[in-house]
């Protein structure tokens, strides 16, 4: 398995390793994939933004609409990869498209889902934080690699594990929605969220740090 790429069950499905090889065989790029996740990840976030003053209908439709767009970009990460290494359309700049895009998608999801609380009036910085704290985690995932240290992807706020929490929140908000509810989801989950990336940025901080110094002593 290719150390870099980050493990993931959902690649070992049958559904998409078909779709994969279907995307393969067309003129479609890896990379081109890799930015069609912006997409999704805008319209994720135009949900959000827009739940606040939502009124009728809409207090349900567009958190569930915003837990589907979420899953899209989700299946776009997962598909770039596969068409880049399964297959072999892979690319010099694969590297650059495979990362930055996530994180311009992962800022605008969370700052989004930050607005999109009503109950506190904190909601806008706290999606703030918990989207800096994210690249935070890329960040020192990568700088890691450049200084010699192994691929870290562990959690336990990796991005697999935001987003899937974030679509949970968007499914209960448009459960709270339907009954007549204050959203308490999408505020509960956002400091999860916050706490769970501290955490995840000190785990990776201190795999780094030790497995630098015991090199040195080496």
């Amino acid at each position: 398995m290719n150390e870099k790429r980050r493990p993931l069950k959902t690649r070992e499905l049958e559904l998409a390793k078909r779709l994969a090889r279907w995307l393969s065989s067309k003129t479609i790029t890896p990379n081109q994939i890799s930015l069609f996740s912006l997409f999704f990840a805008a319209m994720a976030g135009i949900c959000l933004l827009a739940l606040p003053t939502a009124i009728g209908a809409d207090r349900w439709v567009l958190p569930l609409f915003s837990a589907v767009f979420i899953q899209g970009r989700l299946l776009c990460n997962l598909l770039d990869g596969m068409v880049a290494v399964e297959g072999g359309k892979q690319t010099r700049s694969g590297e650059l498209f495979n990362d930055i895009p996530d994180r311009f998608a992962d800022a605008i999801i969370l700052v989004a889902a930050g607005y999109a609380i009503s109950l506190v009036s904190w909601g806008g910085a706290l999606g703030w934080c918990v989207a800096l704290l994210a690249v935070m985690t890329a960040y020192i995932r990568t700088l890691a690699v450049s200084v010699g240290a192994p691929m870290n992807f562990q959690g336990p706020m990796a991005k697999p594990h935001r987003m899937a929490l974030l679509t949970a929140a968007c499914l209960f908000t448009a459960g709270e929605s339907l009954l007549g509810s204050q959203h308490y989801a999408l505020l509960i989950v956002l400091l999860l969220m916050l706490a769970g990336c501290i955490v995840t940025v000190y785990r990776r901080i201190m795999a780094v740090y030790h497995y630098l110094e015991n090199q040195h002593d080496a």
